[in-house]
């Protein structure tokens, strides 16, 4: 018989994390040169945290019926918290105890054996007490260790995009829909004709919207078309604004709502329009008749198409003969998606056994396709019956949905998921409802946030990527309806995400809700416009003690204010552990010097931002793997240090056109995943050949000043033959006055030739005569055809070989 399939907890990732590092210090011979006092505490934590993880799983289970479980649960959190935040401190400083050059000459570069003194012996002892309790208590909870579980053979292969040819037991509702939205009778009394998709959360409403929204009938029909993802609490100014972003196929700045909806009727009078609201909860009567005032000037046959879950909020939109109520699936069209998403092949010689388990599993979800799907991509290509009966007979389908409005089935596909999955799928938590999610940009946090397993020969960017991918398999984040790229999840896993998100993780919508700050928070968002922001950070002075997160979710928010420059805020105690930190569109011109102080961070955007200059003491963060400049246009030089950041992966300067050149010596950042661009300096130490080591960079890059490089000897050291992870490469040249030599332009142009793997290639200002063979070589060998070439340049050429002759 197979291994019980059943998910580590939730801790469980957390107690390893710790326990690595716990490890990797006792191992230190630097480390180890300390009394026995010392290193009997540091023990007495390894037992805690080796006595703590083989009960985690019954305890995950055992939470919903003990609120004394789930109050130890939340205590053991809250200690293994401040466990990590000791250790990485130990770390680190161990890690930079002594110079990693002899012109490292920071003063933290110190002695190891001061190490634990600087923390704090009583800051351990605390934590090992708090630890040694929680494992007295569990015998009195009487929770039952478990035997761990290998899930090396759950990985779950990268699904394609849904397609219409996904979708099971909606095409009589299409074809309804379809039929109402092609209709042009219009309603004299109502200034436009809406249609409301009305059903219970998970049974497929927007989904049927998005299946109408594409079909080729409708596009055909309407002269222009918008998709809005609402909120639960909807702003009619943002709304207005992205339907007019959507109509001009632009981003809209407009705040005034007045001057939104005058905009907005120009661009809809005289035209037929569908407009898709998904998700409405706001069943305000009157600021919906406001809003839908601009409308009534479009043509007959107009329409708009609404989501909810509200009879009331559609009653506020249409008459009652106008809902469209969408039904559960029936049985068998359930039993089809869930052989869909669980890969099980009805002539599979395992289909008889499995088909009565799988049956009865559907049965349980009670027609919601979400839960149907998400426990079907559980099972993907699992064909031992052990592994459906355990999904049967987990205990978690006789808990009450009423305590907690979570859907049975979506509890158990999370119960199911490896523990590694469970800690990132609930930091999402912290983004609003219908988010829509950046699959690199959510890697970057999580690797901040230290939620990725490192493995040797993998980076941390494809560990992320692999977990992203099995959680989109599995159902847990679904493509965006309205932007190709990026990803969202559905407002049932939002809220099963913020369920077990608990104290631990907080969301601030409004200033009334600073008191609501837990002094367990760890992980703060925002996203909302602040006329003064400093009340922020007030309240999380007087909430959480120790945050790691402060994330600043704002779109286009300038302005805002908050005297960042001081040097006392950042030191107090509430953010010395921080680790994400992110002040996009702050109205900052410089960072304090105490910056340096914050060793955890591993993550700070300050894109976005009029930012003059950055402190030389960010170059003390040992840790930092991301740092965002992008739009940064005041901003006139890096630090001098950069080199020291040795654990950077992720560099982005696009837009910070004040830059002159790179600091010295890039070429010890050997962990750069991505570095957006490269400015050639005019000196050996900060010119092309830093670029020779840089092998592993990734995506988009841009290479500028070039005419700094003095001859073809030099490109050449850049190696850029070795980066093939580079799908699109910048390179350009700036205007110096009159060129003498144009061979020599040439041959660098020949010594920088990429990698046959780029798919994009844009050459800029080049002003030599001629285009190296190298170069038509390389397009040749590419099938010119399939490549994108860009060229601009201040020459005017006559050869027959330049690209617009061909």
């Amino acid at each position: 018989m197979a291994a019980k399939l059943e998910g580590r907890a939730y801790l469980s990732s957390f107690v390893d994390a710790v326990s690595k590092k716990l490890s990797s210090i006792l191992e230190d011979d630097f480390v180890l040169e300390r009394n026995d006092s010392e290193l009997k505490l540091l023990e007495r934590l390894d037992d805690c945290l080796c006595d703590v993880g083989p009960v985690l799983d019954d305890a995950e289970l055992k939470q919903f019926s003990d609120e004394r479980v789930k109050k130890w649960l939340v205590d053991l959190q809250d200690a293994l918290y401040m466990a990590d935040d000791f250790l990485d401190e130990l770390s680190t400083k161990a890690a930079t105890a002594t110079p990693r050059d002899p012109g490292n000459s920071y003063d933290w570069s110190r002695p190891v054996d001061s190490i634990i003194e600087d923390s704090g012996v009583n800051v351990i002892e605390n934590i090992v007490g708090k630890l040694e309790s929680g494992v007295r208590r569990k015998g009195k909870l009487c929770l039952r260790e478990s035997a761990k579980v290998d899930f090396s053979s759950w990985r779950i292969p990268t699904t394609s995009l849904v397609l219409s040819s996904d979708i099971f037991g909606r095409d009589k509702d299409k074809n309804e829909i379809i039929k109402k939205l092609l209709d042009d009778t219009r309603d004299a009394e109502s200034p436009v004709t809406v249609i409301p998709i009305v059903g219970m959360g998970g049974i497929g409403k927007t989904t049927l919207a998005q299946l109408v929204y594409n079909d080729a009938k409708v596009v055909g029909k309407f002269d222009t078309r918008a998709w809005v993802c609402v909120a639960e609490n909807p702003d009619p100014v943002n709304v207005t604004r992205t339907i007019i972003g959507a109509i001009d196929s632009s981003p809209c700045n407009i705040d005034h709502f007045d001057s939104l909806q005058t905009d907005l009727k120009k661009k809809l009078t005289g035209m037929t329009f569908l407009v898709v609201l998904d998700d409405v909860w706001n069943d305000r009567r009157d600021m919906w008749e406001n809003f839908l005032k601009p409308f009534q000037y479009g043509n007959d046959g107009s329409k708009i198409l609404l989501t909810t879950r509200s009879e009331k909020v559609a009653s506020v939109f249409a008459a009652n003969n106008l809902h469209y109520r969408l039904s559960l699936l029936s049985k068998e069209d359930c039993w089809s998606v869930f052989l869909k998403h669980s890969s099980i092949s009805t002539n599979s010689k395992q289909y008889a056994a499995l088909e009565p388990i799988g049956r009865k599993i559907v049965e349980k979800c009670k027609g919601l396709p979400l839960a149907v799907k998400t426990l079907g991509g559980l099972l993907r290509n699992k064909y031992n019956e052990g592994d459906w009966e355990n999904i049967l007979e987990c205990k978690i389908w006789e808990l009450s949905e009423d305590d907690n409005m979570i859907v049975p089935a979506l509890r158990v596909s999370y119960h199911y998921l490896p523990s590694h999955l469970k800690r990132c799928f609930v930091y999402c938590s912290l983004f609003p409802e219908d988010y829509e999610f950046d699959k690199d940009e959510l890697i970057l946090l999580w690797m901040a946030e230290d939620l990725l397993q490192s493995k040797e020969n993998n980076t941390l960017e494809k560990i992320g990527c692999s977990y992203f991918d099995e959680l989109v398999a599995r159902s847990f984040f679904q493509p965006s309806s309205t932007q190709r790229g990026l990803f969202v999840m559905h407002d049932l896993m939002h809220d099963l995400a913020t369920f077990f998100a608990g104290k631990f993780y907080f969301k601030l919508k409004e200033f009334g809700h600073l008191h609501k700050i837990d002094n367990k928070t760890r992980h703060l968002s925002y996203a909302t416009k602040y006329e003064d922001s400093i009340k922020l950070f007030q309240g999380a002075y007087n909430g959480a003690i120790h945050i790691r997160t402060f994330l600043d979710l704002t779109w286009l928010c300038y302005g805002q204010s908050i005297d960042i420059e001081s040097d006392s805020w950042l030191l107090r105690q509430q953010f010395v552990c921080l680790r994400v930190m992110s002040f996009k569109h702050f109205s900052i011109e410089s960072l304090p010097d105490s910056i340096g102080e914050l060793i955890h961070l591993r993550y700070l955007n300050v894109s976005n931002t009029p930012i003059v200059t950055l402190s030389e003491s960010l170059c003390k963060l040992y840790n930092l793997q991301t740092l965002k400049l992008r739009n940064c246009f005041k901003l006139e030089m890096l630090p001098s240090r950069m080199q020291d950041l040795v654990n950077l992966h992720y560099l982005d300067i696009r837009g910070a056109f004040r830059l002159k050149e790179m600091p010295k010596e890039m070429s010890k950042l050997k962990h750069l995943n991505f570095l957006s661009d490269y400015i050639v300096g005019k000196h050996e130490e900060n010119g092309i050949r830093e670029l020779g080591t840089l092998d592993n960079l990734h995506g988009s890059f841009c290479i500028s000043n070039l005419e700094n490089i003095k001859n073809s000897g030099e490109a050449l050291k850049a190696k850029m033959g070795n980066k093939k992870h580079i799908n699109t490469l910048t390179l350009n040249w700036l205007p110096k006055g009159d060129i003498d030599d144009f061979q020599s332009e040439r041959d660098i142009l020949d010594k920088l030739q990429p990698h046959q793997n780029l798919k994009e290639l844009s050459i800029k200002g080049y002003r030599g005569e001629t285009f190296p063979d190298c170069i038509w070589n390389f397009l040749n060998l590419m099938g010119w055809r399939k490549l994108i070439w860009r060229f601009t340049t201040t020459v005017d050429h006559s050869s027959r070989r330049h690209p617009s002759n061909l």
